[in-house]
């Protein structure tokens, strides 16, 4: 006598339908795909710069659903699945078709073979933090770190040739040697175990507040009026970053003693993809 009820229950639970505030991560994840599929439609049009325009924005996107989701309280394994599948395609894909439509099929079959590499790469290390996102044996001080470039920072890292050419002018930046060089060496660091800085638990001290929203002002207004020297600046200030981040994490493990096991969090994107 008690199944009908429970059936009545379970029915009326699924009637409820999901709270449109828990949808919003898996929105802007949605979008950032949107993004990165159009910047592979700019560039088979040779619209290089609307495609790294959209690139902009797809990591911009990346990097608010995971924050939001966060503050919203939601995660679920649909969204972190969501969130890696368009990773892939808009940090795996997009910026591999693009710089190979743009100079590396110049180097014939090397340049695609180049191409693939960094696709492999990204999504080999999208597989790894797929299968390590329920390890919890890690100390605390960890999370403070990626294991190597994140997916987003990757291709960013990547495209900074063709961000530089439209800057300065295509010249050395265009040539397929030295685009083949940044792919290697980000797909390297995407697949490495490298500890870098993740800025999730980032935290300003009262005196800085002022002077940081001041800095990210600064920052907005770049953006707008010199939008690829800034980015180029911001993406070359981020690869200086990582021997520092190497070296603050063999302080920490020294300090607290942890085991060479102690590896840092394996991540997607710059943030991990907790929305629902």
């Amino acid at each position: 006598m008690n199944q009908p009820r429970v059936e009545r229950l379970s029915r009326r639970d699924r009637l409820k339908g999901l709270p449109f505030n828990r949808m919003i991560p898996n929105i802007l994840t949605l979008l950032a795909l949107c993004a990165g599929m159009t910047a592979i439609r700019y560039g088979l049009q040779e619209r290089w710069e609307h495609a790294g325009l959209a690139l902009l924005v797809a990591a911009i996107l990346d990097g608010l659903d995971g924050r939001i989701a966060r503050v919203l309280k939601g995660a679920s394994k649909f969204g972190a699945e969501l969130d890696s599948l368009s990773d892939f395609i808009c940090f795996g894909v997009a910026p591999a078709l693009l710089l190979y439509m743009w100079t590396l099929s110049g180097a014939g079959r090397i340049g695609w073979v180049l191409a693939l590499l960094f696709s492999v790469c990204c999504v080999l290390r999208l597989a790894r933090f797929n299968t390590n996102m329920d390890e919890t044996d890690r100390p605390a001080w960890t999370s403070n770190f990626f294991a190597g470039v994140p997916a987003p920072a990757g291709g960013g890292l990547v495209m900074l040739p063709m961000f530089l050419s439209f800057q300065f002018g295509d010249g050395l930046f265009k040539q397929p040697a030295m685009v083949a060089v940044f792919v290697v060496v980000v797909s390297a660091l995407m697949i490495s175990r490298i500890p870098t800085f993740a800025f999730k638990k980032f935290r300003v001290a009262p005196r800085w507040i002022l002077p940081t929203m001041l800095l990210v002002g600064l920052f907005a207004a770049s953006l707008v009026s010199a939008p690829w020297l800034t980015m180029a600046a911001t993406l070359i200030v981020y690869m200086a970053s990582i021997p520092f981040s190497l070296r603050s994490y063999r302080k920490l493990e020294q300090a607290q003693g942890d085991t060479p096991d102690a590896t840092p969090l394996d991540a997607a994107g710059g943030a991990p993809p907790p929305n629902p």
